[in-house]
């Protein structure tokens, strides 16, 4: 069986999450499930799926059928809004559908109105109850993050949100550093101009795709990324960006994209 071939990253306080993960957002049914199955034959060690995705019983499905031991695998979930009324028995059908005891990281979809300073406290809660090893949200901003960890005193360990080259700031990713929250991107590529003269000129200094620059510069910044496909060569394509590194330079050069 592949070993993970990404490196990781350390929560606070927790596990460690690896850098690359398979996103499977959009993605239902067998596709998912052969999808989910082709990633974790390829090396990803770290899948993302959410309540409102409807194939978190495909993604469980697959991980059974991998032959991946569990321990191995860092699986995300993730609470809609229109559920923050019923956290708790959400996170029990989401534990039902993919056959697990806990997930490595249960998230806050979009804020419930507010920051949901109530929801945060069940998240809180699932954490000390061990059905969640490790706790966060998506689509906050660091006010947000801020307001749950002044109502509870516990401060999210990840913050998924959107991000690429087009949506870089550096204020954004020092804050979450300064907070001890872990940065993670999804949609990579949806922002993304792929045919851009900078990406390109990196891509052929590196002998590499572009695609391949866009995640490997998230990862030179730290950031988690989850790329999303169902074409094997893509889903193996984008989790080998580890035999190459981007220089100080090529970095600057591809965050300014977000000045144009």
């Amino acid at each position: 069986m592949t070993e993970n071939l990404a490196p990781t990253v350390r929560l606070a306080g927790s596990t460690e999450m690896p850098m690359v993960g398979f996103g499977t957002w959009q993605i239902t049914g067998r596709q998912c499930y052969d999808a989910v199955r082709y990633a974790l034959e390829a090396g990803y060690r770290h899948v993302d799926t959410a309540t409102m995705y409807g194939n978190e019983a495909e993604v469980g499905r697959a991980l059974r059928d991998s032959g991946v031991d569990r321990d191995e695998i860092f699986v995300t979930t993730k609470l809609p809004p229109r559920d923050a009324g019923r956290a708790d028995a959400t996170l029990s059908a989401s534990l039902d559908a993919l056959g697990l005891d806990a997930v490595d990281l249960w998230l806050v979809h979009w804020p419930p109105g507010g920051a949901g300073e109530d929801v945060w406290e069940r998240f809180v809660a699932a954490r000390e109850d061990g059905r969640a090893r490790a706790i966060g949200v998506s689509n906050y901003s660091l006010e947000q993050v801020d307001r749950l960890t002044q109502a509870t005193g516990v401060t999210p360990q990840v913050n998924q949100v959107s991000w690429a080259p087009s949506r870089y700031d550096a204020g954004v990713e020092a804050g979450h550093r300064e907070r001890d929250v872990v940065l993670e991107g999804y949609s990579p590529f949806k922002n993304t101009d792929l045919s851009d003269p900078v990406l390109r000129e990196v891509a052929d200094t590196h002998g590499v795709p572009p695609a391949q620059v866009v995640l490997r510069w998230h990862v030179e910044h730290g950031v988690v990324v989850i790329p999303k496909s169902v074409t094997p060569e893509r889903i193996r394509a984008n989790l080998a960006v580890f035999g190459f590194s981007l220089s100080d330079d090529e970095v600057a050069r591809i965050d300014r994209l977000a000045r144009r």
